[in-house]
C-alpha cells in the first residue's frame, strides 16, 4: 500500500525526513510514533501527495502522489492534525458535499456515528466544539470506506470515553474489513488498544518497526557496564536498539532478541521504548 526508498525532504539544509525507507503491507495497522518535529506529519502529507519531496523513491496504492488518478483518491480516508472543516457549512451540508466524490460512501454509518457521537447535524461547524469537529473530520474520513487511512493525531482534542469509542469503531468497522490503517499519534494506551505494527520515526527515518506484542515480548533494559552487556547481547545474536551511557560506564543497554524462559526482567513499556528510542 505504501512503498518508501530513500525518501528525502528538508527546509534549505536541515533535513526533516533523510533518506527514509518505509513499507506499509495491505491491511496493515500501524502506529506512527516519534517526537515532536521528528516529521510525521511531513511524511504522511508526502503520502498523500501534499508535500513535494526532495529526492527518493515514494508509491501509495500503485501510484505516485503527487499525480494520483481520481480512482487513487476515492480510496484514500485522512484526518489531519489541524481541523480542515469548512467551518461556514453545516455539519450536514458538509457530509453531503463530500457524498457526491465518493462512489462508495456509507450513509448509514454516517447517520450511525453522527447520532452516536451527538453531533448536530444543523449546526454551523464553526459553532461545534473542538471535539465534535474531530468527530465530524473522522466521518468524513470513514464514510466513503477506503482502503487507506491515515491518521494524524486523530483522537488529540477527544476526551478519554470518546477516544476509547473511536478506537472499537476503528475496530468494528475499519480493521475488519481489512483497511489499511497508519495514524500517528501519543496516546499509548490508544495504540496499545488497535495496532498490530509500531513504526518509530527518529532523526528522519524509521528507526524500527515491528509488530507491536512481538517488540514488547523480545525487548528488555539490560542494566550494568554498557560496554559489556553491548559485547553480550550481540555475542547472542541480540539487536543493541540504545544505550544510556558512554561505553565503559555504568548506564543501561535496551536490547531486542531471544529473551524466551526468562524472568521477565527489564520489560519495559511501549511508552519506555519510545523514549529510549528516541532519545
Amino acid at each position: 500500500m505504501i512503498d518508501i526508498r530513500g525518501l528525502r525532504i528538508g527546509y534549505g539544509n536541515s533535513p526533516v525526513l533523510d533518506g527514509l525507507d518505509w513499507h506499509v503491507a495491505r491491511g496493515e495497522v500501524v502506529g506512527l510514533v516519534g517526537r515532536n518535529a521528528a516529521g510525521k506529519t511531513t511524511l504522511l502529507e508526502a503520502a498523500l501527495g501534499l508535500r513535494e519531496v526532495d529526492t527518493g523513491q515514494l508509491v501509495v496504492l500503485g501510484e505516485n502522489p503527487l499525480r494520483f488518478s481520481d480512482a487513487a483518491r476515492a480510496r484514500i480516508g485522512y484526518v489531519p492534525q489541524r481541523g480542515d472543516l469548512f467551518e461556514w457549512m453545516t455539519a450536514s451540508q458538509l457530509l453531503r458535499y463530500f457524498r457526491s466524490f465518493y462512489p462508495r460512501w456509507n450513509g448509514a454509518l454516517v447517520d450511525s456515528l453522527m447520532r452516536r457521537w451527538e453531533i448536530p447535524a444543523d449546526q454551523l461547524i464553526g459553532k461545534l466544539s473542538g471535539g465534535q469537529q474531530q468527530r465530524l473530520s473522522i466521518i468524513r474520513a470513514l464514510a466513503h470506506q477506503p482502503d487507506l487511512l491515515l491518521l494524524d493525531e486523530p483522537v488529540s482534542a477527544l476526551d478519554p470515553a470518546a477516544r476509547r469509542d473511536f478506537i472499537r469503531e476503528i475496530v468494528a468497522h475499519v480493521a475488519s474489513q481489512g483497511t489499511t490503517i497508519v495514524f500517528s499519534t501519543h496516546q499509548f494506551a490508544d495504540l496499545e488498544r488497535v495496532a498490530l505494527q509500531v513504526a518509530f520515526l527518529q532523526s528522519g527515518r524509521i528507526a524500527l518497526q515491528a509488530g507491536l506484542d512481538e517488540l514488547l515480548e523480545t525487548t528488555r533494559r539490560l542494566t550494568g557496564n554498557v560496554t559489556e552487556l553491548c559485547a553480550a547481547a550481540r555475542s547472542r545474536g541480540w539487536e543493541v536498539l540504545a544505550s544510556t551511557a558512554r561505553e565503559g560506564a555504568q548506564g543501561h543497554v535496551i536490547a531486542r532478541g531471544d529473551f524466551t524462559g526468562d524472568d521477565g526482567e527489564g520489560r519495559m513499556s511501549l511508552e519506555d521504548l519510545f523514549v529510549e528510542i528516541t532519545r
